[in-house]
């Protein structure tokens, strides 16, 4: 019930409306036109500085991209790369005028945005089951993975260091091998998966490149089995070759390998990260290929984890673009050079650590931290 006070306001407010509707609708559309007004003239000056902000923008990373440009070309040459190869100032921030209130006049209408679903370890799983029905043999328990993990990884010529720093800034320092990206009830924010973060389009190509190792190291680990252990083996093994065919029934590029990745079957191929035997196999060349890459090129001396780490993220030439730089570069190359602009924007890290140096160790220090968490002391324990 409404207190006295109040119901005599209101009384007297319904009284009084009669006598000053009149006045309101003469002073009403004024007010009204006023406001249209002052909301287009902040529209007008909103879109003014965003647009010169823009070309501002834009500018600057042409001038990255051109840069980028430079280098590889010199690099293809055999020549050295200074510190002129590189865009030396930070990208321009915009100062202007905040978003006006409401819809931009300038905005075409809006439409419900529609999203793909991206797919969890349950639709791997599935998808696993539906073209090759198969599915991956899980280990027992986390440590039966990190052991074989570390096996696999030691053999094939990771050190402790790298695995062990890598999987603590990838996963936290607590990540399990169906660890994913994001993961929330049963969304996630991408296919990364496991100690390294493998995305979809990472298994594809690995099977592509590295198919016919996996094969022949469980042909012969299947050896060794017999009874149920080797019919699972070979079962694997079957459903690998498979796998294998598909991926390279497409050029070996990345473009081709994510538009396999982005299909149910490519699905069904990433659920191999999950396996005891071969998702080893999988998060170990994650890593091994840039390693390769590095020697490939040229760079001889071990890379340390934060390095590894940079080409894990960024890409093997951007990330040895970075790896290859002297200290005294890495301190003054703004970050930005080793961006597409919307990747920058959506990157609060490298914004904030905005040289090489800055940001290489932000890394180390995340690694430093994670590393004592209890899943990478126990993954160290078992190298």
């Amino acid at each position: 019930m409404l207190r006295a006070p109040i119901r005599r306001v209101l009384m007297i407010s319904a009284l009084a409306l009669p006598h000053l509707a009149p006045q309101l609708g003469d002073v009403l559309p004024s007010i009204v036109a006023e406001a249209q007004a002052a909301q287009a003239a902040s529209w007008k000056e909103y879109l003014a500085a965003r647009a010169a902000f823009n070309a501002q923008a834009s500018s600057y990373w042409t001038s990255i991209a051109d840069k980028r440009r430079g280098r590889n070309a010199k690099r293809r040459e055999h020549q050295q790369i200074t510190l002129e190869d590189y865009v030396l100032t930070q990208p321009p921030i915009y100062t202007g005028p905040s978003r006006p209130p409401g819809p931009s006049p300038e905005a075409a209408p809006e439409h419900p945005r529609t999203y793909k679903p991206i797919p969890v370890v349950a639709d791997l799983l599935k998808a696993a089951a539906d073209h090759f029905q198969w599915t991956p043999q899980r280990p027992a328990n986390e440590l039966e993975f990190k052991r074989a993990y570390a096996r696999f990884a030691s053999s094939a010529g990771l050190t402790r260091e790298q695995a062990v720093r890598v999987y603590a800034f990838e996963t936290g320092g607590n990540g399990n091998h169906a660890s994913q990206s994001g993961f929330h009830g049963s969304r996630a924010i991408s296919t990364a998966i496991g100690y390294n973060q493998l995305l979809t389009t990472n298994s594809v190509e690995l099977l592509a490149e590295q198919g016919d190792g996996f094969i022949k190291l469980l042909t012969e680990k299947a050896a060794g089995l017999s009874g149920p252990a080797r019919q699972t083996m070979d079962r694997k093994i079957a459903v690998l070759k498979k796998m294998v065919a598909l991926a390279r029934s497409v050029p070996d590029d990345w473009s081709q390998h994510e538009k396999i990745g982005d299909t149910p079957q490519g699905w069904a191929l990433h659920a191999m990260v999950l396996d005891i035997d071969v998702g080893p196999m999988l998060q170990t060349h994650k890593l091994l290929t840039s390693v390769i890459f590095a020697r490939i090129k040229g760079y001889t001396r071990p890379l340390n984890a934060a390095e590894l780490e940079m080409m894990n993220l960024t890409g093997d030439g951007t990330g040895l673009d970075m790896v290859t730089m002297p200290q005294a570069m890495r301190e003054q190359v703004p970050t930005s050079n080793f961006f597409q602009r919307s990747g920058y924007e959506r990157n609060p890290v490298a914004i904030r650590h905005n040289t090489v140096a800055k940001l290489l160790a932000v890394t180390d220090s995340r690694m430093d931290s994670n590393s004592n968490l209890p899943g990478a002391k126990e993954l160290a324990a078992a190298f």
